[in-house]
């Protein structure tokens, strides 16, 4: 036996470590293996299937994905709409959230019952939320009444979406708050003692200090911001139903619409969409990765 030798003692050792750390593991990996690798794997599968609930797959090939990417509802539709709504949503659920954040962080009196009250919508239901709102943009609702307006909020092409994008914006943003509240707190006191010495003011401090310390949390505020927008349904399903001519249809409803409403057999269909939009999502996540990366490494 050589000096270099490793001995079995010490591999029967890490051996058991090893199972104990793996039997530990073993539920999280059932439940990843089950609901993560064999869902994407099975959508997959059905992409290139004919197929919904009460039939069974039969392979089609490429014909699901030809007819998906030439469907103008998918097309010309859903795809510029959810573009539009996370073009709009994210940048001002992000300021706004940032702007409440910087104003919690000062010391004022009663920013704990405020950061509650901010934070209340996003543990309410969104459900419940919209259908509150369906009833405050109703024609003969709160805000025509105070307003003494005459507008169908929710029936109008013109005001349908924005007014979802409104509902979004005011359920998400507490939730946003607290994570950029999160990031102000663990800035150090003595950054801004040092710029406050350097001759820099209020403004130039939140531009040249707190904003690139929040960097990686703003990274990760829009990107959480850009998945959710780009998965909006219940809003959508419980005030609009996709309408009025199909002016608020986005990806999601599209998939919701061909898996579970359509009496044709759309499921197959439905998959290749799904799969659409997970490709748009990590396209999207990639390229404000490397945006916001590059920006921090240009202004360093």
């Amino acid at each position: 036996m050589t000096s270099n030798a490793i001995p079995k003692k010490y591999i029967s050792k890490k051996r058991s470590e090893a199972l104990v750390a793996y039997t530990f593991l073993l539920p999280y990996i059932f439940i990843f293996m089950t609901f993560t690798v064999f869902g994407i794997g099975y959508a997959i599968y059905l992409s290139f299937t004919r197929y919904n609930l009460l039939t069974a797959p039969q392979w089609w090939g490429l014909e699901g994905w030809r007819r998906v990417l030439t469907d103008d509802l998918f097309i010309r539709v859903a795809i510029p709409n959810t573009f539009k709504y996370v073009l709009v949503v994210v940048p001002a659920q992000t300021a706004l959230s940032l702007v409440l954040a910087f104003a919690m962080d000062q010391k004022l009196r009663f920013r704990r019952f405020f950061r509650t009250i901010y934070y209340l919508p996003s543990v309410t239901s969104s459900v419940v939320i919209s259908l509150i709102f369906v009833w405050l943009f109703s024609p003969q609702g709160v805000i025509n009444q105070i307003f003494h307006l005459n507008i169908n909020w929710l029936n109008d092409i013109r005001t349908a979406f924005p007014t979802i994008m409104i509902v979004n914006i005011f359920s998400t943003t507490g939730t946003l708050m607290l994570i950029f509240l999160a990031g102000l707190q663990d800035i150090p006191d003595t950054l801004y003692e040092a710029a406050s010495i350097d001759g820099a003011n209020a403004v130039q401090s939140f531009f040249y200090v707190t904003i690139p310390m929040l960097r990686p949390v703003l990274f990760f505020v829009v990107t959480v911001g850009v998945i959710g927008c780009f998965q909006v349904f219940d809003q959508i399903y419980v005030m609009t139903a996709g309408g009025p001519l199909d002016s608020t249809t986005t990806v999601a409803y599209v998939i919701y619409k061909w898996a579970f409403r359509d009496t044709t057999v759309k499921m197959g269909q439905a998959a290749v969409a799904a799969i659409v939009l997970t490709l748009i999502i990590l396209v999207v996540t990639i390229i404000q990765r490397r945006v916001i990366e590059g920006s921090g490494s240009t202004e360093k």
